[in-house]
C-alpha cells in the first residue's frame, strides 16, 4: 500500500494558489459538504470549534474520502497532539499563536521523526501507516507533512525574521482577526493599519522563501493578499455561511428582522 500523496503542500511547491474553505461545524455531514464544493483544501478548526480528537478524525475522513486535503487547526501549541493527528492520518497542521522562533521549531520538529524530528513512533495503531501496512512509510513521511505555523499578534511580527529561519516550518499564516486585536483594533480585522500590516508580512514571509496564507472573510482583501504574495487562502467558513444564510433567508420573510444586525466581523 502506497503512502497519501500530500498535494496541498506539492501544489503549494509548485507555486500554485490554494483556496479553501474553514469547517467549524463539528459534524462529518458539514465536513462532506465543504469538501464536495471544489476547494483544493478544508480546515478543521480545533482551536475555536467544539471539536475534540474523535471529532476532528471523523471530519478528516470525510474530507479526505474527497480525496481534498484536510488540513487541522489544534488548540495550542501541543506536540503531544501533533503526533496524535499525525498518526490519524493529517498531514497538514495549522498551529496558532506561534510568536517566537523557539515554539516554530518545537511544533516543526513535532511533525518528523527522528533524527530530523521528535514525532514519536506508533505506527502499528496509525491510521496514517494504514497499521504497518504503508510501505516504506518510515522513508516517505517526514517529505509529506507540512508545518503551518500561525503569525497573529504583534510579538509575532516582532519576531517574524527570527521564526522565517526555522527549518520545516513550511507555511506562515496570517491571523488578521488576532492580529488586528494585539494592534488595538479588536473586532476590526479589515482597518486599514491592520490590512497595512498583513501585507507587509506576506511579503517579507515570500521574500524569505516561505509560503504566506491568511484567512479573511472580507471579498475584497483576498485580492490583496493574494496580489501581495500568499498562496494558502482562507476564503471563508462554513459557519458564516450557514449563520448568514438561514438569518438572510428568515429576514426575507420576516421584515421585522431586518433591522437586527450584528456588527461583529471576523
Amino acid at each position: 500500500m502506497k503512502i497519501r500523496q500530500n498535494t496541498f503542500k506539492e501544489n503549494l511547491l509548485k507555486g500554485k494558489k490554494q483556496y479553501g474553505i474553514w469547517n467549524g461545524i463539528p459534524d462529518s455531514y458539514a465536513a462532506e459538504m465543504c469538501a464536495g464544493a471544489g476547494f483544493d483544501w478544508v480546515c478543521i478548526d480545533g482551536e475555536h470549534a467544539p471539536f475534540d480528537l474523535r471529532t476532528m478524525l471523523h471530519n478528516m475522513q470525510a474530507i479526505q474520502s474527497y480525496n481534498v486535503p484536510a488540513i487541522v487547526r489544534i488548540p495550542a501549541v501541543d506536540p503531544v497532539l501533533i503526533k496524535q493527528l499525525l498518526d490519524a492520518g493529517a498531514q497538514n497542521i495549522l498551529i496558532p499563536m506561534i510568536e517566537t522562533a523557539d515554539q516554530a521549531e518545537l511544533v516543526a520538529k513535532a511533525m518528523v521523526y527522528p533524527p530530523e524530528g521528535i514525532r514519536g513512533v506508533g505506527t502499528a495503531l496509525a491510521r496514517a501507516a494504514q497499521w504497518n501496512r504503508v510501505h516504506d512509510y518510515f522513508k516517505l513521511a517526514n517529505d509529506q507533512m507540512c508545518c503551518i505555523g500561525q503569525i497573529e499578534s504583534i510579538k509575532a511580527v516582532d519576531n517574524l525574521a527570527e521564526i522565517l529561519q526555522v527549518k520545516g516550518l513550511d507555511v506562515c499564516f496570517i491571523g488578521p482577526a488576532d492580529l488586528g486585536a494585539t494592534m488595538g483594533y479588536l473586532g476590526q480585522p479589515s482597518h486599514p493599519e491592520v490590512v497595512k500590516l498583513v501585507k507587509e508580512c506576506i511579503k517579507k514571509i515570500v521574500k524569505a522563501g516561505k509560503i504566506a496564507g491568511f484567512l479573511t472573510g472580507a471579498k475584497e482583501l483576498i485580492q490583496v493578499y493574494s496580489d501581495a504574495g500568499a498562496s494558502m487562502c482562507g476564503v471563508g467558513l462554513d459557519t458564516l455561511i450557514l449563520a448568514k444564510g438561514t438569518k438572510n433567508l428568515a429576514t426575507s420573510y420576516k421584515k421585522e428582522l431586518a433591522g437586527n444586525q450584528s456588527n461583529t466581523q471576523y
